[in-house]
């Protein structure tokens, strides 16, 4: 009985969160509505009268989680093949578990990484006023997702049957050509949910990102201008929204649009990860 409570605990903490969420954010939603807070252009919560657009916020989100997907799909795929087929096991034994270990490391220490060393060479590489862009928050956001797409996506190498391997060297191919003619199609169900993973990683991120994209609420049009994704719009003001206000509601309200996207990708994640190992029984 204490292991069945401690089991379903994790539930009833979720149940507990999602009640929460949404009851605070239905004022906003039968205020605003939902169809206008997501399109509108302007957010500007302290104005008389307040505007509650989150179009700008959601779009500097999905272009972050682009970009870093951009900079951590190809190296995390690269890097979970290498692990997979070409490293020794001795050393596989080794890397594996340090590559694990970053997607250990706080938010906060990628967020100093990014002010310290990745926005000073973007402001100098490209001349800007401020190396706090989106393109920085791109680089830090894929460094952060990095560790979960390869680990993901190496387990589902790794996965493959050595008899598939085995037959196509057996046919005279060549070990690149048997990795990305026959593993990588075979681990494909695998790979998707590897980045899917990455992109739920990335979509949630709240330190870094505050630190390193620049916090301007505008439209995105090129990623080397400041933006600020829901996750910064949510830290940075959260504090000093007064309870129970329309902008407390609102930033709730965000936080749904948050969740239900998350929710989204993991739950994709998940069938194809089932999908997956059923191929492989």
């Amino acid at each position: 009985m204490i292991l069945a409570a401690a089991a379903f605990s994790s539930l009833a903490f979720l149940a507990g969160i999602l009640v929460v969420l949404f009851r605070e954010a239905l004022p906003a939603l039968r205020q605003i509505g939902f169809v206008e807070l997501i399109t509108g252009a302007d957010w500007y919560p302290t104005y008389r009268p307040p505007s509650f657009g989150a179009a700008p916020l959601i779009a500097s989100s999905i272009q972050v989680t682009v970009g870093a997907m951009i900079v951590a799909v190809p190296l995390g795929l690269a890097s979970a093949l290498f692990i997979s087929e070409a490293m020794p096991a001795r050393a596989r034994n080794i890397i594996k578990p340090v590559v694990e270990l970053l997607a250990g490391l706080p938010s906060v220490v990628y967020g100093l990484f990014g002010m310290e060393l990745v926005a000073p060479l973007i402001m100098q590489a490209f001349d800007l006023p401020t190396g706090l862009t989106a393109l920085s928050a791109s680089i830090v956001l894929g460094i952060m997702a990095l560790p979960t797409v390869t680990s993901v996506a190496e387990d589902a190498l790794s996965a493959v049957p050595s008899a598939c391997k085995e037959a196509s060297t057996a046919l005279g191919a060549t070990r690149w050509e048997t990795a990305s003619k026959v593993v990588m199609p075979a681990a494909s169900s695998g790979i998707i949910t590897a980045v899917l993973l990455g992109v739920s990683r990335a979509i949630g991120e709240t330190m870094a990102v505050l630190m390193v994209a620049g916090g301007a609420i505008r439209m995105p049009s090129s990623f080397l201008q400041p933006v600020r994704p829901i996750t910064a719009a949510i830290a940075a003001e959260m504090g000093e929204a007064p309870v129970g206000s329309m902008h407390y509601h609102a930033l709730l309200a965000l936080a749904v649009i948050l969740f239900l996207s998350t929710l989204a990708f993991n739950a994709t994640a998940k069938a194809l990860k089932n999908k997956f190992k059923a191929k492989v029984e």
